[in-house]
């Protein structure tokens, strides 16, 4: 039986080891056949991302309802013979409803108000784009007119950034809003497929997703069954603990951060609001959105805004910078660690190596998801370091490996011989003392 064990481990092996070589060359010398086998498959699962993303995103508010619903009801004949949520129909039923209408409903208030006021704010931009360049030309030339040599360059410099952002405007922002419309007011048949695709999947990965939220637990459970069927018990151990700690990451920093976003763009909201800063809703978005990013959104969002009220009333945008201070600062100290907490566990260091790396690669949800990602690939390198070092009965603490080869040295060559004995000192017979 070992024999036969044996060879089965081997045959595997080499068929893997061939597939592993036929993709890299497929991928680097071909077509990339299998890529785009995948990326197609991927095209087709797109429903069923989009409802495993909603579930998982909207589970601790159908959890949180569900808890409220047992706790406000915990008398009624319907739910006091269910101790939890898992067990009752009509419990899971409400939440899942609950949960949507929650969601429906911000949907509204979003295409209702914000959205026209967005486009109001984007439309009145535009507009005034010449007014801008102006007022900035005008700040330039008062500035450096005592060093006309430095006015000519930057004078230069703007005169470019103005074409360039005049011709960005007229030939590729305009008629790309201009397509959108017409595909969508005209009936264009790319734009509305596109469109209906769109709409069909969304739909689709909601019906999924609320199937989902309904099973979660029994599909956890059939998860879980066949991963024991397929792997041994110690290693079926180490994949669940592995997948524990992921999703552990994963719920505290994505939702999370989703969460303290929203709340950081509904106070920007209210606070521009109040202080009647121009662009309210956009700059709202700017800056709840670029929140999402971690250690550098807060100045990717706050910057262009400054920038553009500073055109527009240069004492509002003191306002606006004193007021996003107050409000990071509120974020930084109370609202973040209240809801994240120490989700991540890792040093300001890697989070900024995780949002380069990232977001070079992937672009702005690279620079999102980079943080967590990160954060599970250094937490299975922490397991896979402490097991090697248990297994050969070394300490874990990293500090004790600082002076180690020291004390290995010493330890190898023996204690220091003590030096001998000092002589006395010899007295003078001069010494009055004597």
């Amino acid at each position: 039986m070992r024999d036969k064990a044996s060879y089965w481990k081997w045959g595997l092996t080499v068929f893997l080891t061939v597939c592993a070589i036929l993709v890299f060359f497929d991928a680097l010398f071909m077509e990339s056949t299998l890529l785009n086998f995948f990326s197609r498959l991927l095209e087709i699962l797109s429903p069923v991302l989009y409802g495993l993303a909603l579930a998982y995103l909207l589970s601790p508010i159908l959890n949180w309802f569900e808890l409220l619903i047992l706790s406000t009801f915990k008398n009624c004949k319907l739910f006091k013979n269910h101790a939890t949520a898992s067990n009752s129909l009509w419990l899971r039923a409400a939440g899942i409803f609950l949960t949507w209408s929650v969601v429906l409903f911000m949907l509204y208030l979003l295409m209702s108000v914000l959205i026209p006021q967005l486009a109001d704010s984007i439309y009145a931009l535009i507009s005034n784009a010449e007014n801008y360049y102006n007022t900035a030309y005008g700040w330039v030339t008062s500035l450096l007119e005592n060093n006309p040599d430095l006015s000519q360059q930057v004078l230069r410099l703007l005169d470019m950034f103005h074409t360039n952002s005049q011709n960005f405007l007229a030939e590729e922002l305009l008629p790309r809003l201009q397509s959108l419309v017409a595909s969508l007011t005209d009936g264009l048949w790319t734009g509305l497929w596109g469109v209906l695709l769109f709409a069909k999947n969304l739909i689709i990965g909601i019906i999924i997703s609320v199937y989902l939220m309904a099973t979660k637990e029994k599909s956890m459970a059939r998860c879980c069954k066949v991963l024991y069927s397929v792997c041994r018990e110690s290693d079926a151990h180490l994949i669940m603990r592995g997948a524990r700690t992921t999703n552990k990451i994963f719920s505290g920093f994505v939702r999370g951060k989703l969460l303290d976003s929203l709340i950081i763009g509904i106070l920007c909201f209210f606070g521009c609001s109040i202080l009647k800063i121009p662009y309210t809703p956009l700059v709202s978005v700017v800056v709840g959105v670029t929140n999402v990013i971690p250690f550098f959104g807060p100045f990717l969002g706050a910057i262009p805004s400054a920038f553009l009220i500073l055109l527009v009333d240069p004492l509002k945008c003191l306002y606006f910078a004193i007021f996003v201070l107050l409000l990071q600062q509120l974020d930084g100290n109370v609202i973040g660690p209240k809801i994240l907490g120490d989700s991540t566990g890792m040093s300001s260091f890697w989070v900024i190596v995780a949002i380069l790396v990232g977001g070079g690669f992937f672009g702005v949800t690279g620079m999102f998801l980079g943080v967590p990602v990160f954060a599970c690939v250094q937490a299975l390198i922490k397991f896979l370091v402490d097991q090697r070092l248990r297994k050969r009965n070394m300490p874990l603490a990293a500090s004790a490996y600082v002076h180690r080869d020291q004390e290995a040295a010493a330890a190898a060559h023996g204690p220091e011989p003590s030096s001998p004995p000092e002589p006395p000192a010899e007295t003078s017979n001069d010494d009055p003392a004597k």
